[in-house]
């Protein structure tokens, strides 16, 4: 493959995915990971690419968040389904975090008034436990996503480093059966990565029309993921390969 053939590849790869790390780049292009390096280094310059930690990311513009308002209402249905389900795996005394998506509103809103300790970047969920006195609520802090209602930046995932939970909830823009959990902000992206690291037990809350969907950028790959409640329409050959990956999945 010549230089310039592997540029172009390289430009379309990321341009498709959103983002790609370094040692996939080395694999699918044949040579080796400094190469790459190298390469990233002058699409960047040329503006065709930018590079990240590890990898490269796409220069065409982000998708914008949908305002939570929009979100709320989107497969409510589904969504309040899916949190019912979520709570019945919520023990008292346990810590959990919530991220910021309606889903995880949903679950704040059914939570009885337990003995919990929730973390959260939600404003949302924050104000919805503020009325259950046996919860203990921590909030992230950061910068404010006025249309996610959320809080992210540094200074969100920073705080996230002091904690450590038995469960995660969290929903996303995406669920690809080989490209794993994406968002559609680099942002949440990076703070729903920062969730999962930190919990003993990953759950998504994820309805059946984020399944096939790639975002903008990724947050984990699917093994990372220990639990998965969806809604009935979920498609029996995603189920089988979601079993197939060792992920408990349930339908509601």
């Amino acid at each position: 493959m010549l230089v310039a053939e592997r540029y172009e590849k390289i430009v379309q790869l990321v341009s498709e995915r959103g983002s790609i790390r370094v040692s996939e780049l080395s694999e699918l292009c044949d040579v080796t990971e400094e190469t790459i390096r190298r390469d990233l280094d002058r699409l960047e310059q040329a503006g065709r690419l930018r590079r990240s930690h590890g990898g490269a990311v796409s220069v065409k513009e982000q998708q914008p968040e949908i305002p939570y308002f929009e979100r709320e209402v989107t497969h409510a249905e589904e969504k309040r389904r899916i949190a019912q389900e979520a709570v019945k795996l919520i023990s008292p005394k346990e810590r959990i975090l919530l991220d910021a998506s309606t889903t995880a509103w949903y679950v704040a809103a059914n939570l009885p008034d337990i003995p919990l300790t929730v973390l959260t970047n939600s404003i949302k969920v924050a104000t919805e436990l503020a009325g259950k006195e046996k919860i203990e609520v921590i909030s992230t802090g950061g910068i404010l996503a006025s249309r996610s209602l959320s809080f992210v930046g540094p200074l969100a995932e920073r705080s996230l480093d002091a904690y450590h939970v038995d469960k995660v909830f969290l929903s996303c823009k995406g669920v690809h059966l080989e490209r794993g959990i994406s968002e559609s902000n680099e942002l949440q992206a990076r703070l729903k990565q920062k969730m999962i690291g930190m919990a003993d037990r990953v759950i998504l809350l994820a309805d059946s029309s984020k399944f096939g969907v790639q975002a903008f950028t990724q947050v984990a790959a699917l093994q990372q993921v220990d639990t998965i409640v969806s809604d009935r329409r979920l498609d029996g050959g995603t189920l089988e390969r979601l079993g197939e990956l060792g992920i408990s999945v349930t339908t509601v």
